[in-house]
């Protein structure tokens, strides 16, 4: 088994889901299609970080994950100066925290994006348009990159929330 970015992409909209819906809606809500979604579920469970018959998220192997293996895994790399969605500290939660005074702040890049940046590559390529359309989905794909990022503050930050979010569940 080999772990897909979109794996964690799958996990954190498991994260906020509260029942257990047909693969297709959710997928179609993320962006992604119902096959890709189902084996994503699928090797998430085979990882222990999700119960492979309710889809209920296991909280504290998906936080030990998140927590200390997402960022050696699919670490966020920098990219060029692009147009955007702003992510990680950036966007919200974190960007009410987080002065960037005069530094150039992360985004996913996009033509219709509001804010200039340097390019971090999403989870999935769908990112953008599904949390345009999800608050809470954007919130934490914006602290998964935060922690995927690795700066130290804005990590620091990012995986306290994710803790506080984590104990919520």
């Amino acid at each position: 088994m080999t772990a897909k970015s979109l794996d964690v992409y799958a996990l954190v909209k498991l994260l906020l889901e509260k029942g257990k819906r047909p693969y297709g809606v959710v997928a179609g809500e993320i962006g992604m299609s119902a096959s890709e979604y189902h084996a994503a579920v699928h090797r998430l469970g085979m990882a222990g970080l999700v119960d492979p018959e309710t889809r209920s998220v296991r909280r504290r192997p998906a936080e030990d994950f998140l927590l200390h293996g997402l960022r050696y895994v699919f670490p966020a790399v920098r990219g060029t100066m692009h147009r955007g969605m702003p992510t990680s500290f950036a966007a919200p939660p974190l960007v009410d925290v987080v002065s960037a005074e005069g530094d150039a702040i992360p985004v996913w890049a996009a033509a219709e994006g509001s804010r200039r940046g340097y390019a971090i590559e999403p989870l999935h390529p769908s990112a953008p348009k599904a949390a345009a359309r999800d608050p809470q989905f954007y919130e934490w794909l914006a602290l998964i990159d935060a922690i995927r990022e690795g700066r130290p503050r804005q990590s620091k930050l990012a995986m306290q929330e994710v803790g506080r979010r984590l104990d919520h569940l």
